[in-house]
């Protein structure tokens, strides 16, 4: 294997798995994404003029750009991190969800097996599993699943295929489910990165209902770790979660944000809860452990801080998010 295809590589997680990728091994990187709204190729900024990388503009959904794609001999692998992710847009229209989280994720899988692509890993989340109390243990990976949202039920769907694929077919196949991540390039509608950026603008962090809804985070480094890991270690048709060990109630993380950029809690706004917004997310880690050797590193008071600096240090990027602008480097001929 020389080459890894990495689907949504232009995303938040997934530009900074293909950064880990060509600082942590000496393969290449053919990227696939449709860049929709939250696929930005500023994201990439220094890695489209890496010679080990390739970027190729197309959908997981569009079979014919997926079988070319993957008809380059040399990629041994499939990371799947292409996909529809924001709950919010998920309720108003969940049938972009459908079409790219599931349906594209049959067309990879269905690529894999023509072109004797060796490994698939997909990249899942915690939300298939639903919400736990307060008193409840972390899921593990035998947990039901039990989503609450269109988009986690999206997910859970694509990771019951996987799972029928490595059975039914012998697709060399792992999921990992990942917690809350955070830090750089994370797409500004996303929970941690507005929080951060209306601090920075000194204006009203809306939280939605009390607030109190509690999720573990887990840096995106870590998680990309974790990635890896499942990639190099993992067994075909084996699950593993991915948590940072980090649970925090949203109202919680907004104070931190306060404190670590001068701010009053008095911006704190509570805003009208969203439908179905599941109260806590957790999962449990020792299977990721025990079996594929990885842990989080990441101190998380000290992540956070790195990620606050990193958003205040990258306010224009923030800025041409925000108005639509990055929108304009879709242009960019490769």
């Amino acid at each position: 294997m020389t080459t890894l295809l990495v689907t949504g590589g232009a995303g938040f997680i997934g530009s900074n798995l293909v950064r880990h990728i060509l600082n942590e091994t000496p393969l290449q990187v053919v990227i696939l994404d449709a860049l929709t709204y939250s696929g930005n190729l500023e994201n990439l900024e220094g890695v489209l003029d890496n010679p080990k990388v390739q970027f190729v503009h197309g959908s997981i959904t569009d079979a014919d750009v997926v079988a070319q794609t993957m008809s380059d001999p040399t990629i041994g692998a499939v990371l799947n991190l292409a996909a529809e992710s924001h709950v919010d847009r998920s309720i108003n229209d969940a049938r972009p969800f459908v079409e790219t989280n599931i349906t594209g994720t049959v067309v990879l899988m269905d690529a894999c097996r023509t072109h004797g692509v060796k490994r698939f890993v997909q990249v899942s989340t915690d939300e298939v599993y639903g919400s736990l109390e307060p008193d409840e243990d972390p899921f593990t990976e035998s947990s039901p699943l039990i989503p609450s949202s269109p988009y986690a039920a999206s997910k859970a769907a694509a990771d019951h295929l996987v799972h029928a694929y490595a059975h039914t077919h012998g697709l060399n196949a792992v999921i990992t489910r990942c917690t809350n991540n955070y830090g750089p390039y994370q797409f500004p509608e996303k929970f941690m990165p507005l929080m951060i950026m209306c601090a920075l603008e000194n204006t009203s962090l809306p939280l939605y209902g009390d607030g109190m809804q509690v999720r573990d985070w887990i840096h995106v480094d870590d998680h990309c770790r974790g990635i890896m890991a499942a990639l190099e270690r993992g067994l075909a048709g084996e699950t593993y979660n991915l948590g940072g060990g980090n649970e925090f109630a949203n109202i919680d993380i907004a104070k931190r944000i306060l404190t670590k950029t001068g701010h009053a809690e008095s911006l704190l706004t509570h805003v009208t809860d969203r439908h179905g917004h599941d109260r806590r997310y957790a999962v449990n880690s020792n299977k990721a452990l025990e079996h594929l050797g990885w842990k989080p590193l990441q101190d998380f008071d000290s992540g956070l801080a790195n990620t606050i600096e990193w958003y205040e240090q990258h306010k224009s990027w923030c800025e041409r998010i925000s108005s639509g602008e990055y929108r304009n480097f879709r242009n960019r001929q490769f």
